[in-house]
């Protein structure tokens, strides 16, 4: 019996070692694959969004982030990879004043105070600019001790209504948003 073994074990050696080598088959390089980077992955403010949640909020599809950060203030702006406008812009800086300080050097004339954001916000349509259109933008102190702002700002031929319509979006996204996280 151990002969037999031995003799089928030498013969699967052998022939093993017998066979002809055959050339590498060849395969057609496959095309890129482009992977799509979230907001977050620029760094910076952008930690802090992302493009599924945006438009969840507020209808916008962004595909393209990039961040700043400059002493304690961390910045980060998303748009399209067609066109510069519509952007949107999310800034926050780390401070040391409270609500009252917040209202009276930080909140703009005429902006409408928003309830249930940080421990102070506020919510303000601006008109066109130069290049660029109307903007909506929401700005609030974080319960941490950080002010943040978040802007749309729209191309030049967008009526000033629409970015009044927006405002109360970006208001949801705000509130989505963890500024702990930076």
């Amino acid at each position: 019996m151990r002969v037999r073994t031995w003799l089928a074990a030498s013969a699967v050696l052998l022939t093993a070692g017998c066979a002809a080598e055959r050339p590498p088959v060849a395969v057609p390089a496959a095309e890129p694959v482009a992977v799509p980077a979230d907001a977050a992955s620029s760094g910076g403010a952008c930690r802090l969004l992302d493009f599924a949640v945006i438009a969840k909020h507020t209808g916008g599809k962004f595909d393209v982030a990039a961040a700043v950060d400059k002493g304690d203030t961390h910045t980060c702006v998303v748009r399209t990879e067609q066109a510069l406008l519509p952007e949107l812009t999310l800034t926050v800086t780390d401070t040391s004043i409270d609500a009252s300080g917040f209202s009276m050097d930080v909140l703009p004339r005429g902006a409408k105070k928003v309830t249930k954001l940080g421990k102070i916000a506020y919510r303000r349509t601006l008109p066109k600019s130069g290049k660029v259109g109307p903007a909506a933008e929401v700005g609030w102190l974080a319960t941490e001790g950080r002010v943040a702002t978040l802007r749309w700002t729209y191309p030049p031929a967008t009526a000033s209504a629409q970015a009044d319509k927006l405002a109360t979006k970006l208001i949801d996204l705000a509130k989505a948003l963890d500024t702990r996280k930076l």
